[in-house]
C-alpha cells in the first residue's frame, strides 16, 4: 500500500490534494450553517423577551397616562393590557395590534373579535414557542387575570381548551356573554408552521374598574 501511495504520479497527488480540499469547504460550509441555524434559534426567543421587558415599562406609564404609549419611537403598535395566570406566575403584556410582525414582540388582541370588557369573545393570539408556550399548561378551573391601560380589570375562569383548524376557528359570540379565547400554533413541539390551532377557552367571572 506504501509502494502504491509512493507511485501515485504529480497530477494524481494534486487531484487527490484538490479532492481532501473541497471536502474540507464543505465540512466548514456545514458546520457554519449550523451555527447560524442555531443563533437563528437564539434570536428570536431573546428578541421576544427584550421586547416584554420595554413593553412592560410602557405599559407601567400607559397606566399613569390612561393612553397608548409607544414601546420604542418606530413602534407601529402599543401595550393594552396585562395579562397574568397566578397559579402558574405567568405575566404577559397584549399589544393591541393584530399584526404578524406586532406578534413576534408580544400576544396581539385581534381586531375582528370583541374588545376587551365587552359582550362577545375577545381573542389574543401569540406564538407558541415565546409568549404562549404555558397554554399547554393551563388547566380547566385556572384564573387568568386582564388588566387594561385605562384601569379596568377581568378575571377570567379556563373551561376548556380544543385544537380546530385556522379556518375552521369561531369564537362564541355575544350570546354566550363576555369572554376570553387564548389562541397560538399546534402542536406545540412542530418546527413548521402547520393549520392547527391550540385554543383555551375561559369565561369572565369578576369585573371591576380601579376607583370604581
Amino acid at each position: 500500500m506504501i509502494r502504491a501511495a509512493l507511485s501515485l504520479s504529480p497530477a494524481r497527488m494534486k487531484e487527490a490534494a484538490r479532492g481532501r480540499g473541497l471536502l474540507m469547504l464543505l465540512l466548514l460550509g456545514l458546520c457554519l450553517a449550523g451555527v447560524a441555524e442555531i443563533g437563528r434559534g437564539l434570536y428570536v426567543p431573546a428578541k421576544a423577551a427584550v421586547a416584554q421587558v420595554l413593553l412592560e415599562r410602557a405599559f407601567e406609564r400607559s397606566l399613569t397616562a390612561h393612553e397608548p404609549l409607544k414601546p420604542w419611537p418606530w413602534a407601529d403598535m402599543t401595550p393594552l393590557a396585562r395579562l397574568s395566570v397566578p397559579r402558574l406566575g405567568v405575566s404577559r403584556v397584549i399589544l393591541d395590534s393584530g399584526s404578524g410582525q406586532a406578534l413576534a414582540f408580544g400576544p396581539t388582541l385581534l381586531p375582528s373579535a370583541a374588545a376587551i370588557g365587552e359582550r362577545g369573545t375577545a381573542v389574543i393570539a401569540a406564538h407558541r414557542d415565546t409568549h404562549f408556550r404555558f397554554l399547554h399548561d393551563l388547566h380547566t378551573g385556572d384564573i387568568v387575570t386582564l388588566q387594561t391601560r385605562l384601569g379596568l380589570n377581568r378575571r377570567y375562569r379556563v373551561t376548556g381548551t380544543s385544537v380546530v383548524r385556522w379556518d375552521r376557528y369561531a369564537a362564541p359570540d355575544a350570546m354566550m356573554g363576555e369572554r376570553l379565547d387564548l389562541v397560538t400554533c399546534f402542536p406545540f413541539d412542530a418546527i413548521q408552521r402547520g393549520p392547527w390551532r391550540y385554543v383555551v377557552h375561559t369565561e369572565v367571572v369578576a369585573a371591576h374598574q380601579d376607583g370604581a
